[in-house]
């Protein structure tokens, strides 16, 4: 950065001012534009010192020190009203062009009075008629004011004159113009008609330094009251990498934070006022503290109505602060800033807007971003109220009756059900019957553990006189024991209760649901010793389920129970089809066990069988049936699937819905896999991996904004002995991809190079090698010009050691171009490409088949034609004519080599060729040989007769041969 002291002349001063102009916004580049205003006095040139004020004037207006405009353009102001001379058309416009942003300034401090702003719009509307501009700017001032007081009848006038004024060089550009329209448009409940005023400037017609910035975050609630939520999330992650480095857009900060408290993320509106603690104390622009203090309210509030009133929350420095106590110190002061500007406009307009601001109620429950966020802590969720009698106290039967209904029907939660029983029934005495469920059911929610329980309530189950039932609990204690890993004991302690219940089956002693309950849970133990690849295991299994199987078939009816150990029972065998390698089988099979389920309306249990059907189609490469089942895994499991298995889901069907180009789809699919990973508290493993996908599928639809924060988002879970390295070069790869697409080439370099590290020591070496290329290419176009010329270095000796022409070659021609900018100059960047050359045709010479051959022409006759434009550009308009002319003449020597290569390429080649014969027509041209260049353009014109004419580079051709061949004669 440059010196600020001892600036001795104005060109000095004005690289200075350029300099500090591309700083980041805030109170450093402030105060060194105080600095070079001292600087500016001391040169003595009034020019100088008007240019300085105007620097300040600008930094300050793009700042959290709005408030400090007013004392430099009152200066500035009285030395126009002094010596209008002393301004050159440049300052006047700009003094003039000022004028709006006083008037906005002045509307944002309450202590300046609306007496005083009326003022100044009369000053500003006769000085702009003095200078000739037209009313437009000032009637869109006079508008800004009216609608900030809440006159509706005045705004409506000056917006209606506003618009019919006509544009002119004071006008506002027309993103802001659209911005400030559009707002007004949401202030009447006019949301979709805004959207639509908006469109040019949210798809980028219109932009300038603050836009779209400001429209993206005016847009996000009007989109989420209209229900059009993935614009909203869209727009919030893409405008909120715009507004995030910005230091003067606290408002639209502002409307990022009340997007994430209408949209169920709390979290991440916690970690935005984490990144900004200066806002809330900030105050040289009153208005839009007040905006920010509005909408902390409104998230804590929020924090507080989910029970996270006592969370530690970033707040104003100097203490720390809960949810709730944030919520009532932001509420004071948003409150006390209404109240200072109402009474200075003289209405409530201010105050009644801000409290309904801080009243929203959530537009969306949960959106998902795609980005990760810490969780809030959550409050422990109280258990369900049990069901209570007229008096109070818990109705015991009447739990007892609900339990048994959910258990009998293998409905969802009926463990959670028996759970309350519990709870109702200390101290009472039940009978035998009562207990034998209670502790059943206990068992069954204990794992491992509840093999006792299991024992005791198959006790209770032979003293309430259900021996088939004490059986049946005494083959759960087995099937426990294998689950174990006593597979062997187990099956030991099963034989027992499996002949006695034949034999009270054969005497009618008991029923089939309780003869099936022992016989699937023997069968399940033999299927456990199949998993172990124990010797005959697998023709026991199969002979056990079929002898279930030959049980219950006949006897299902309307039992659900039974149908249930029907499907279950095809489940197994489809297992064993599996094991044995008869994949065809075992899918059908799974998909009968799945189809059983449904049909008994129990869709929940089909989720596992569709997700073997799924893995089988993938294996086999049938897409569309892996496709068909994911869904219908998920279609049935519903809410009922936890949230890692949602999650599992999600991201098996992003890769299959990816895989067939239905990229959009496969977007939504990840970003649910990313929320229910996060839900899971699988943030940093499954969650890393789905927003990796997530950020490649936004990538591909470019969206690059969404897509670089979740991939920026994904990288630092992203972990190489957990998702591999090639996951972590990927992500950094599109990252690259992406911040190269937004401008940010200098951290597009940085991410790009990490990758090319990580790849460095891979043993195929193309992607390193592609990656240090586009390492150099970003680098390049950040204006690093030697560290340019090493990746590029480094990447023609990787493209080398590859035997990959074409690379080392780009490379060549790229680090020309570089040369000719550097102390290399016009020799080192010849050097270079005579270097492209020359590797063409030594791979030429060695080419062993012609497709080959036609690459390598091709690429000799582009390198060629860069030769060409390198020389014609080596000299400068002030150089020596002589030195001109041969620049010239060596430069269309090889752009008529270029077209010699390319037309022995023939057809394919047809608009390299033009442009080359174009390209050596206008050297033609400038070397004094206008017949020759007539020739080109005539042999161009030739070439496209009968050419396609909707064919744009057919219609450039034309036009510019047309061009050439109106060329005076000289």
């Amino acid at each position: 950065m440059t010196d600020d002291t001892g600036i001795t002349d104005f060109d000095e001063l004005r690289r200075a001012m350029a300099e500090n102009g591309e700083q980041p916004e805030g109170p450093a580049r402030n105060a060194r534009a105080e600095r070079l205003l001292a600087e500016a006095e001391r040169l003595n040139i009034p020019l100088a010192v008007i240019e300085a004020l105007g620097h300040q004037l600008k930094v300050y207006n793009y700042s959290s020190e709005k408030d400090k405009m007013f004392v430099p353009f009152a200066r500035l102001l009285r030395m126009w009203d002094e010596r209008p001379e002393d301004f050159d058309e440049y300052e006047a416009h700009s003094l003039h062009w000022v004028f709006k942003w006083m008037s906005a300034g002045m509307l944002d401090q309450p202590h300046i009075p609306l007496a005083s702003i009326e003022k100044w719009l009369g000053e500003m509307e006769h000085r702009y008629r003095l200078a000739g501009h037209s009313e437009r700017a000032v009637r869109g001032a006079e508008f800004s004011v009216a609608a900030h007081v809440g006159d509706l009848d005045r705004a409506g006038r000056a917006y209606d004159a506003w618009l019919a004024a006509d544009r002119d060089r004071m006008a506002d550009c027309h993103a802001c113009e659209l911005h400030g329209q559009g707002t007004w448009l949401v202030e009447l409940g006019q949301d979709a008609e805004a959207l639509e005023l908006w469109r040019p400037v949210l798809e980028g017609e219109y932009t300038c330094a603050h836009e779209p910035h400001t429209v993206l975050a005016s847009s996000l609630v009007p989109l989420l009251r209209l229900g059009r939520v993935d614009e909203a999330r869209a727009h919030h992650l893409r405008g909120f990498r715009l507004v995030r480095p910005m230091e003067s857009m606290r408002g639209a900060y502002a409307d990022h934070v009340e997007f994430c408290a209408l949209t169920g993320n709390e979290a991440r509106g916690l970690e935005l006022l984490a990144e900004r603690p200066a806002y809330f104390t900030d105050s040289g622009q009153p208005r839009s503290r007040l905006d920010f203090m509005a909408v902390v309210t409104l998230l804590m509030d929020r924090m507080t109505g989910l029970g996270h009133g006592d969370q530690r929350v970033p707040g104003p420095a100097g203490r720390a602060w809960t949810a709730r106590e944030l919520a009532a110190h932001a509420r004071g002061e948003a409150l006390e800033l209404a109240a200072r500007f109402d009474r200075r406009n003289g209405t409530p307009s201010v105050g009644e807007r801000v409290r309904a601001r801080m009243a929203q109620r959530p537009l969306v429950e949960r959106l998902p971003l795609g980005v990760r966020t810490a969780a809030a802590q959550s409050p422990v969720a109280p258990p369900p109220a049990p069901v209570t009698d007229p008096a109070g106290e818990p109705d015991l039967p009447a739990l007892l009756a609900e339990a048994r209904r959910l258990s009998d029907a293998l409905r969802p939660h009926a463990i959670e059900a028996w759970a309350a029983v519990a709870r109702a029934a200390e101290g009472v005495e039940l009978d035998a019957r009562d207990r034998a469920e209670i502790a059943d059911h206990e068992a069954m929610d204990r794992g491992p553990d509840g093999v006792g329980l299991f024992e005791r309530a198959a006790g209770l189950y032979a003293e309430a006189g259900d021996p088939g039932e004490a059986l049946a609990a005494r083959t759960r204690a087995a099937y426990v024991r294998a689950l174990s890993g006593q597979v062997d004991e187990a099956l030991a302690a099963v034989a027992e209760p499996y002949d006695e219940v034949l034999a009270l089956y054969a005497d009618e002693a008991t029923g089939v649901r309780q003869t099936a309950a022992v016989l699937m849970g023997r069968a399940r133990i033999l299927m456990r010793r199949v998993h172990e690849d124990a010797p005959g295991a697998v023709a026991a299994a199969e002979q056990a389920v079929r002898e279930l199987l030959a049980l219950v078939n006949g006897h299902i009816g309307d039992d659900v129970r039974l149908a249930s150990r029907a499907a279950e029972g095809r489940a197994m065998l489809a297992e064993l089809a599996e094991h044995a390698g008869d994949a065809e089988r075992a899918a059908e099979l799974f998909r009968r066990a799945a189809r059983g389920f449904v049909e008994a309306g129990l869709p929940w249990f089909c989720v596992e069988y569709e997700v073997r059907v799924a893995a089988l189609a993938h294996q086999g490469g049938d897409m569309a049936e892996a496709e068909r089942a994911l869904r219908a895994s998920l279609e049935h499991g519903g809410p009922y699937i936890e949230a890692t298995g949602r999650a599992q889901l999600h991201l098996q069907l992003a890769e299959v819905v990816g895989g067939r180009g239905a990229v959009p789809e496969a977007a939504e699919h990840a970003l649910q896999a990313a929320h229910w990973a996060d839900e899971a508290g699988e943030s940093a493993t499954l969650g890393a991996w789905a927003r990796h996908q997530l950020g490649g599928f936004l990538l591909r639809q470019g969206r690059f904004a969404e897509a670089a924060e979740v991939l920026e988002s994904a990288l630092p879970d992203l972990d190489a002995d957990t998702h591999g390295d090639g996951a972590v070069v990927q992500t950094q790869w599109w990252l690259g991809d992406c911040l190269s697409e937004l401008g940010e080439h200098r951290a597009a370099a940085e991410r790009r190079l990490r990758a090319a590290e990580i790849a460095r020591h891979w043993p195929e070496q193309q992607d390193h090698a592609t990656l240090a290329h586009l390492a150099a290419e970003s680098l390049g176009q950040a204006g690093l010009r030697e560290e340019a010329d090493r990746a590029y270095a480094r990447a023609g000796g990787l493209w080398r050691s590859l035997g990959n022409v074409h690379g080392l070659v780009r490379s060549l021609r790229a680090r020309a171009w570089l040369a000719l900018r550097t102390e290399a100059g016009p020799a080192g960047a010849r050097e270079l490409m005579t270097g492209a050359v020359e590797e063409c045709a030594t791979a030429l010479a060695a080419a062993g088949d012609e497709e080959t051959r036609g690459r390598l022409l091709a690429e000799l006759g582009h390198t060629h034609r860069q030769f060409g434009d390198l020389l014609a550009r080596s000299v400068s308009e002030e150089a020596e004519e002589e030195l001109i002319r041969a620049a010239f003449e060596e430069a269309l020597a090889q752009m008529e080599r270029a077209a010699a290569v390319f037309g022995s390429l023939g057809d394919d080649a047809l608009h390299s060729r033009t442009g080359a014969e174009l390209a050596a027509g206008w050297l033609e041209a400038d070397l004094g040989h206008p017949a020759d260049a007539a020739a080109r353009a005539r042999a161009v014109l030739t070439a496209y007769e009968g050419a396609d004419d909707t064919d744009e580079t057919v219609q450039a051709r034309r036009a510019e041969a047309s061009q050439m061949l109106e060329l005076p004669e000289p």
